[in-house]
């Protein structure tokens, strides 16, 4: 018998996986960045929208990330089509309250750049500003009960990276950096 040929994953079709799930589900990074910006504009007047963006870019090129969106996209349409069994089912298609997994799911993502993440995810999903909104609509047929917290959780760690950076850069323009600490 010849052996199986061993696993090997493919880093950029991970990746463009998960751009494309985000597409198709209707996610912009623009979107997200909104999110992102409205969690630091209070903090940084000079931030943009583009900056933001780098940052959602930056957030999603961490495998880990990538991981919990093909995870929660892929339950969230398996409860459309009716798939899991109950009381799974009935759960995530009503995104039932006491149900709690899809925020832990989501805070795989807010860790990424810090505890400062949770706060701002806690923040943006109690309010569920901009694409939040649309994501929360239980009356378009689609199911977002992973997807809503996976889209705030991005926006959340977007926001820490830069309250990271802008906090190394107002260091560094003291001269109080050290040079072997890398940025986050």
């Amino acid at each position: 018998m010849s052996k199986p040929a061993a696993y090997a994953l493919n880093s950029k079709a991970v990746a463009e996986a998960t751009a494309e799930w985000l597409a198709k589900r209707g996610v912009t990074k623009a979107e997200i960045a909104e999110l992102t910006f409205f969690l630091q504009k209070d903090y940084y007047p000079d931030l943009s929208l583009a900056e933001c963006e780098e940052n959602i870019e930056a957030v999603l090129s961490k495998r880990e990330v990538q991981n919990a969106i093909l995870t929660g996209i892929q339950l969230d349409l398996l409860a459309e089509e009716g798939r899991l069994l109950p009381p799974l089912q009935e759960m995530i298609r009503n995104d039932e309250g006491l149900y709690g997994c899809d925020e832990i799911l989501a805070l795989s993502i807010v860790n990424v750049y810090g505890s400062i993440g949770l706060t701002n995810f806690g923040y943006v999903d109690k309010l569920k500003p901009g694409i939040l909104v649309r994501l929360n609509d239980k009356h378009d047929g689609q199911i977002h009960t992973f997807l809503d917290d996976i889209v705030g959780a991005i926006a959340a760690a977007a926001a820490s990276r830069i309250a990271h950076r802008k906090q190394a850069e107002r260091e560094e323009a003291r001269g109080e950096r050290q040079d072997d600490v890398p940025l986050p």
